[in-house]
């Protein structure tokens, strides 16, 4: 106990604006940013910890995106308590992480992530490590407990416009990398050496293109030039980061810039098949195309977007090259399709983990478009009560208006789905031929149908 209130006196006096050197103090009449710009949970976390002694402020994403005049989605702060010293400040906070501990307070309306300043690990010294990092052979950051001082945690940090300090109490922004001026001239610039930078986390490398894109902002030649050549190390990144910063980018309302820039640097590989082969055919592109267009106004909108969906739309086209490979080796049509959503699903695993709870959307979505070929019987009204119909339908939609299926089909649904039941029946018998030669005609129709949608 008194270990800890001499480490309060001495870090409070120490670690003050005034005795930091190489940095740069904004006040407020130049940044204009008020504390009541600030979420009140956060506000209330950062004031806790500075009247306990310790300093406390508001970090990263969200200093960025208030100076841009953006809207923060979440707040972060930045501290010299140690993750147990936060735990002890506030009842409702857990402890998480591996790589490096962090606090989640929670109130009503959001969580508050806090941070402990990190310490150097020696990302200037290339061949050192200090003692509580570990590095993989490609030079990845694996473990890093460290803890430091806010001189250092300025250096851990990936982007100068994400290493800005907001003092909530007095409404200054700490500034040591000229961030600032970067946020200002729309410029965005790794921390360090870029090579290592980006070796120590690939991920990086997809992050400087999801915010370039999402904040309209140019990545500075620097920062860019190694990214093509360092782009394989991302086969080394677990599929579940990969995969939740590629969520990032796609429900960033910016998705397709994002994803055409991707392929610009070569990120692509690897990551989603059909950025690999489909944007470079005429029907795949417009399909891709329409999708993420469709997906970023929604975003922009602040209408949901199914994961599920999204991943159905970006994965189809490797599934029917997978169904049309088992078909013309002799497979039934439709076995041949359930297998080779299977197969697809499985492959694009190992390389971004998408999570199984999606599956259910994503194969009920590629299964059912077949169906909405048969339009006699009572198979239509079988359709329209399956759980994912909507969802299938839109999906439908959108190959329609991309020109891989005839308007046609996409015409006839739309006016089923919004008839009445006489309307319906009415509609189903136009479409019914003479009862003796029915049923065969109808299965050699319904054949041709799949072969059709096989082949484009």
């Amino acid at each position: 106990m008194i270990r800890k209130f001499l480490r309060r006196i001495f870090s409070s006096d120490t670690d003050t604006p005034s005795s930091r050197k190489n940095f740069r103090a904004i006040a407020f009449a130049e940044h204009c940013i008020s504390r009541d710009h600030i979420s009140r949970s956060s506000l209330r976390v950062a004031q806790t910890l500075q009247q306990a002694g310790f300093s406390a402020y508001i970090v990263g994403g969200a200093v960025r995106d208030l100076l841009l005049g953006l809207k923060p989605k979440d707040y972060d702060i930045a501290t010299n308590a140690t993750p147990e010293e936060v735990r002890g400040l506030f009842r409702r906070s857990r402890i998480i992480g591996r790589r490096f501990r962090l606090v989640h307070v929670i109130s009503r309306n959001e969580t508050v992530e806090v941070s402990t300043f990190r310490g150097n690990t020696g990302h200037d010294l290339p061949q050192s490590c200090p003692a509580g990092t570990q590095t993989d052979a490609d030079g990845r950051l694996l473990h890093d407990n460290i803890f430091g001082s806010q001189e250092e945690d300025v250096l851990r940090r990936d982007f100068t416009i994400n290493a800005l300090f907001y003092d909530p109490t007095t409404e200054e922004i700490i500034d040591y990398l000229h961030g600032f001026e970067d946020v200002r001239a729309k410029r965005l610039s790794v921390i360090g050496n870029p090579e290592q930078r980006f070796r120590e986390d690939p991920v990086r490398m997809l992050r400087a293109v999801r915010l370039a894109s999402k904040l309209s902002i140019q990545i500075d030649d620097r920062t860019a030039a190694p990214i093509g050549d360092l782009a394989p190390l991302l086969r080394n990144v677990p599929p579940a980061r990969l995969f939740d910063e590629m969520l990032k980018l796609l429900f960033s309302g910016h998705a397709l810039t994002g994803v055409l820039d991707l392929r610009t640097r070569g990120l692509h590989h690897g990551l989603l098949p059909m950025l690999d082969v489909v944007l470079e055919q005429p029907l795949g592109e417009r399909f891709i195309t329409l999708t993420l267009k469709n997906t970023d106004e929604r975003v922009r909108q602040d209408q949901p977007v199914a994961v599920g969906f999204l991943f159905a739309a970006l994965l189809w086209h490797e599934v029917l090259a997978a169904w049309q490979v088992r078909v013309n080796a002799g497979e039934p049509s439709i076995p041949a399709l359930h297998q080779a959503m299977a197969e697809i699903l499985s492959a694009q695993r190992t390389r971004l983990a998408i999570p199984r709870r999606h599956d259910s959307m994503i194969c009920a979505i590629w299964s059912m478009q077949p169906r909405f070929y048969a339009r006699a019987g009572r198979k239509p009204f079988r359709l329209l009560e399956q759980p994912y119909f909507r969802a299938a339908y839109d999906f439908m939609l959108l190959r329609c208006e991309s020109g891989e299926i005839e308007p046609e089909i996409a015409q006839w649904w739309q006016a089923f789905k919004n008839a009445d039941q006489a309307t319906r029946e009415s509609m189903l018998d136009a479409e019914t031929i003479p009862k003796r030669r029915r049923k065969s005609r109808s299965r050699r129709k319904d054949v041709a149908n799949e072969k059709t949608i096989i082949s484009q």
